[in-house]
Order: C-alpha cells, then structure tokens, then sequence
C-alpha cells in the first residue's frame, strides 16, 4: 500500500489536514502562523520556504534554502560548521590549535561555498537549536524521503537533532538509506529516572542549587504567572545570555515568537522573580515529544551577581519539572561539567544527509566533512567536552 505524501505551503496551508492529537494540534498552533506570515517574522535572523510535509496526515515541518549564509545555523549548515565553529575555537584553550583550524575553517569555508553548501533541505526543522522528532514508522520516514528526493533533485536532504538516546531507529534507517551521519556536536542527555542520576552528589548540588532562590530573594513563577507584559523582559533576558554571551548565530526569536509562546503555549514557560521588584530574572521555555524534553528558551539576568546563581536555579527548576513528569531531558551543549556534576551523560548529536541524487562535485563537500569530523571533531569535542 502506497504512503501518502503531501506538501503545503503559504498557498494552500488552509488545506492542510491537521491530525486532532496532542502533537497535530501543536504543530498547527506553532507551524500555521509562521508559515502565513514568513520565518523572519518570528526568527530574525532565519531567511527560508517553510513547508509541511504531510505523511499519511502527520506533519512534518520541512525547510528549503538556496544558500542565505547569514542564517543561523538552524538553518544554515555552513553557519554551523564554519561560522560558529571558529567562534568556538577559543574553548580549546590551545594557541596553536586554534590556529591551525581556523586555517582549516577558512579553507574549508571556500570548497563548501564552492559546492553550494547550503543548497538543502532540513526535515522537522522547527527552527529551534533542537529538534525532537514525532512518532513516524520507518516505512512512514522511507516515503517522506523518497517524495523529498523527488521533489528536490537539486538539494540536499538534511536531518538535523539525531543522537542514539533518541533516535537509534531513526538513525539506522536512514544509514540504510545511504544517508551520511555527519557529526554535529555534544550533547547532554538527563535521564530522570537512571539511578545514576540520583546519587548522593547529584542530590546535594540540586538541593544547593535550589536554595539559592531564598537566600537572594528569587521566587519561582510559572506559564500561569508570566504575563505578555513580561515579554519584552524575557525577549531581553533570552537575548543576554544567547546572543550577547554566546552568539548571534543562535536563533533570533521576535516579539511575536514570544507572544506565541505564551499565547498558544508552543513553549512552555518557567522562570525567576526577584520577590521585592516582581521583576522577571530568568526564564526557560520547553517543549516535550516521544518522552523527552528540551528548552529552546533559556535566559537570566547577566548582569546580576554571579553568585546569585541565576543559572544554576534556573537549571534546578527544569530538572525539577524533568523529573515530576518522568521525562528524559535534552540539555544541548556546553557547560559540559556542570551538567556532568549533575547526572547527564553526553552523547554525539549527528545530521543525516542524503545527497546521492546531486553530482559528484556536490557531493565531495559532505563526504570531506563526514570524514573530518568523524576522525578530528569528535575526539576534539570529547576531549575538551564542547
């Protein structure tokens, strides 16, 4: 029996056929809007064609680029592999290393460039640093790549947010379809319920982190006590950490995301107020799908001091809620021994890509850097827990 496979855009969104399930009624309330209104209204810094690609009725939210290199890396795997990357090099903490591949990003910048790079295709792209994936059968995930493939003969078809915690099958599907598995990153994954994760270390520094609240005059507030007032101030708190501290290559949320967020709880949102001005001090916001949770959404007050231990309340306040709901919890990268400290483990994010359709000169970019990464990067990001 043949699969149905069907694509909708701007131009027939209205005809889409939206399942009445928990994870279709969320995919219409996230996905409709930006699809209406055009990515950039809602990432700034996000320039593509949003597509829903219908399998058998199950949405799945595709992106199409050509090249747009000053995208964030949600989009744009040059950014991610070239542009953020030598942003990162300084984490090695090595002069000589730092050199030597910064010469080898910038010689590798040109051959990608060269090989249109970011001519692709990401499937269940949500625009977000992590995206966790809806319950597919493989036959289900087989057709969506053949009808992909078919439809975009010159792109390359990516899979981004794949690690073996979550996406064993997924993985070994796609390998089986000639897909790459180029390296990404490390990541961090919290099994709430490992026995390992409670252990007696683990235990007292979330108790520590927890008391925090109290002692430097912080209360907890949930999605029923963040307010739109507050979306101005958690657009800025998002924007310290993320953008001023860490990159301008991280996604870009606008007012309407937020108003989004809070309206149509597409994120939900947890945060700190400092209990004598109310004011919003930190705030996450989270998914959960297929048993897992992740926070695309997370941002304190860096001004305030250090010892306040914004960072460290606001990760206990997320375990807290992993841990009442029974959920594994996605951490994404970075600060790698806090989160250690505190019972995750790492794991080994990969994109999949298939680009046996394109020429061979399209092809060279992908295969090199499968290569590199697999023999350099991932020992690289082992070593110094990147």
């Amino acid at each position: 029996m043949s699969l149905s496979v069907v694509f909708y855009d701007s131009t027939n969104i209205e005809d889409c056929p939206w399942p009445d399930t928990v994870y279709g009624r969320y995919a219409r309330r996230y996905l409709l809007p930006i699809i209406k209104s055009g990515s950039e209204a809602y990432v700034g810094n996000v320039r593509t064609r949003l597509l829903v690609m219908s399998v058998d009725g199950i949405p799945v939210p595709v992106t199409v680029n050509d090249a747009e290199y000053a995208n964030s890396y949600v989009c744009s795997p040059y950014t991610h592999y070239v542009s953020y990357a030598r942003q990162e090099l300084s984490l090695l903490r090595n002069r000589a290393l730092i050199v030597a591949l910064s010469a080898v990003l910038t010689g590798i910048g040109g051959l990608l460039k060269a090989t249109r790079f970011n001519r692709i295709v990401h499937v269940n792209n949500w625009l977000l640093s992590t995206n966790l994936y809806p319950a597919l059968s493989d036959e289900q995930w087989s057709a969506a790549l053949d009808r992909l493939i078919r439809a975009f003969p010159g792109h390359a078809i990516a899979f981004r947010s794949l690690n073996v915690s979550l996406n064993a099958r997924e993985m070994h599907l796609l390998r089986g379809r000639r897909c790459r598995l180029v390296p990404s990153r490390q990541i961090y994954l919290l099994r709430t319920g490992d026995p390992e994760f409670a252990n007696a270390k683990a235990r007292w520094l979330l108790k520590r982190d927890r008391a925090l609240a109290e002692k430097h005059g912080y209360h907890a507030v949930g999605p029923a006590d963040i307010v739109p007032a507050d979306i101005p101030r958690i657009a800025e708190l998002y924007k310290m950490l993320y953008l001023d501290k860490y990159s301008l290559y991280n996604p870009q949320f606008t007012a309407r995301f937020y108003e989004q967020a809070l309206a149509e709880g597409t994120l939900e949102l947890h945060g700190y107020r400092d209990v004598t001005t109310g004011r919003l001090e930190a705030i996450l916001g989270f998914y959960a799908r297929e048993g897992a949770m992740t926070t695309p959404l997370f941002g304190y007050d860096t001004s305030r001091p250090q010892a306040h231990g914004l960072y460290r309340m606001l990760s206990a306040l997320l375990i807290g809620i992993a841990r009442e709901r029974g959920l594994l919890l996605h951490e994404s990268s970075g600060a790698a021994q806090f989160k250690r400290n505190r019972g995750a483990v790492a794991d080994i994010e990969y994109t999949a890509l298939y680009d046996r359709h394109l020429p061979a000169w399209r092809r060279g970019s992908w295969s090199a850097l499968e290569g590199l990464l697999g023999k350099i990067g991932v020992p690289l990001m082992q070593k110094y827990k990147l």
